[in-house]
């Protein structure tokens, strides 16, 4: 997995003092939501014979291309123990908090397999290992209970994509293949993303009302500080459209659906997705704009897909260095950073 960078050790910088179980929820038993422990990766071909082109897909790099976990299998499943490019990793994502984080598996000269507890806390989802049974809540991505507390996963880079997007930028890429005969159609969580908060009982703690508790973020923790980028905000600026803040870059944009709107997910309202990125490629420091509704270089007219990859031009085939982020809901960014500013300001 190359060009990346801002793979931390925690997802949010945990204070584990802080962590209080009276915010623990128990929703299921442990293995009810059972992962995915044997994926098996397909073709673009062989996806697009089930997956629309506006699905919303999970997209890790594996060194020399790609991978896409499309979401309607991991609102199933919520885990994917996984192998990439020799680095064991859990692919995961939490439908409540609306949060996909991938992690690095190897922790204190263990390597773990990961399921979903149940357990809900501050209404994102918690992990736990099946080698110590320590409980892992996946914003935080460190142990906060068992044989294990204050241990860290270190996170490996991602971002949300549409199929369609993924496709374009990385057209030798795999893609999860469906389990079983299941269909993958339809979610679970129908109508969720319409709420004004989350479920009744799943998030127990105090909503921070600077933004509606259901908007969608990119949430960024890089140097030092935390930042959310409220989608609404970006959207405004068009679609797609480029923030430069600091030495990152977000792109914003595209077509990808929301898995928690309707209850056949091709039919989902299109919410778009984001990458962050270092502005650099090839020994050279980049200025990004959008001419047209395409996002380009300044410095070698070069053009870029949302996934960070150059498309077109003289430096087609090279990539952005990955800064590790999160989309998710704003009630779930906010509770874990409680001192997250918010783009502009």
């Amino acid at each position: 997995m190359a060009c990346t960078t801002g793979g931390s050790p925690a997802v949010t910088s945990p204070d584990l003092v802080g962590f209080n179980r009276r915010y623990l929820v128990d929703v299921l038993s442990p293995g009810d939501i059972p992962p995915i422990t044997r994926p098996l990766m397909g073709s673009l071909g062989a996806a697009a014979e089930w997956l629309g082109s506006d699905a919303p897909v999970i997209v890790v790099r594996d060194g020399k291309s790609a991978r896409a976990y499309p979401l309607a299998i991991l609102e199933q499943h919520e885990v994917v123990d996984e192998t990439i490019a020799g680095v064991p990793v859990a692919i995961t994502y939490s439908p409540i908090a609306n949060a996909a984080v991938v992690f690095d598996r190897r922790v204190r000269n263990l390597t773990l397999t990961f399921a979903t507890s149940g357990k809900v806390y501050l209404g994102d989802m918690v992990m736990y290992d099946r080698e110590t049974k320590s409980l892992w809540p996946q914003m935080i991505g460190a142990a906060a209970a068992g044989e294990l507390k204050g241990a860290t996963l270190t996170v490996v880079p991602s971002q949300l994509s549409s199929f369609a997007d993924f496709a374009v930028a990385y057209p030798r890429g795999t893609v999860l293949s469906r389990p079983g005969s299941f269909t993958y159609a339809s979610t679970p969580y129908p109508g969720y993303d319409s709420r004004a908060a989350p479920y009744d009982g799943f998030f127990l703690g105090r909503l921070d009302t600077r933004v509606p508790a259901m908007a969608r973020v990119v949430g960024v923790v890089d140097g030092g500080g935390a930042r959310a980028y409220p989608y609404a905000t970006l959207g405004a600026r068009g679609n797609p459209t480029v923030v430069t803040d600091g030495d990152l870059v977000v792109f914003w944009g595209g077509s990808a659906r929301s898995p928690l709107n309707t209850s056949l997910i091709s039919d989902g309202r299109v919410v778009s997705s984001s990458g962050v990125f270092r502005p650099r490629a090839r020994g050279k420091t980049l200025h990004f704009s959008v001419d047209n509704g395409v996002i380009k270089d300044r410095e070698t007219g070069s053009t870029w897909s949302l996934d960070g990859a150059a498309l077109k031009g003289p430096l087609k085939g090279a990539e952005l260095p990955e800064v590790q982020h999160v989309d998710a809901f704003w009630f779930a960014w906010a509770a874990f950073q409680r001192s997250t500013t918010i783009w502009p300001g």
